[in-house]
């Protein structure tokens, strides 16, 4: 009797096993076939060196973007490595083959020397994050060639 019992119990251990196994390979299939279909973006350029500024001023750029991907590009927040930085995006979707712009203003108020400022772009895309950056450099007001 106990030995039809283990025999029950090692039966269905395995086929549980073999169910879970089974599962995992579905949600892998699942997340590369939406990776596949995911958005894209696709940067023009993304890195803008400002070169020299003087201390205190400001300095925007627009990164512009195409959506490279096959599905609808959604924007659900953009953050800079400080609060010197505001970056502003689209909010409604960017179809695939459309482009759009990350505006970002940096206010070089009480910054000095080699900035390198980092935008954190989250999105439904794979992987989540994009980033871009704005690299430069801020000197007193002397400092400055003309």
């Amino acid at each position: 009797m106990k030995t039809i019992l283990l025999s029950l119990v090692a039966a269905g251990m395995l086929f549980s096993a073999c169910n879970q196994s089974n599962g995992s390979a579905t949600a892998a299939n699942t997340t590369t076939a939406n990776a596949a279909n995911a958005p894209v973006m696709k940067f023009e350029k993304p890195i803008y060196d400002f070169g020299k500024i003087k201390t205190g001023d400001k300095v925007t750029n627009d990164f512009k973007f195409t959506n490279t991907g096959k599905t609808p590009l959604i924007i659900t927040d953009a953050v800079a490595t400080c609060g010197c930085t505001k970056p502003e995006w689209p909010k409604a979707p960017i179809k695939p083959g459309e482009s759009g712009q990350i505006h970002v203003t940096f206010n070089s108020a009480g910054k000095m020397g080699l900035q390198d400022k980092m935008i954190t772009i989250t999105a439904n895309t794979v992987p989540a994050q994009n980033m871009v950056h704005l690299i430069g450099e801020a000197v007193v007001a002397g400092g400055v060639p003309k």
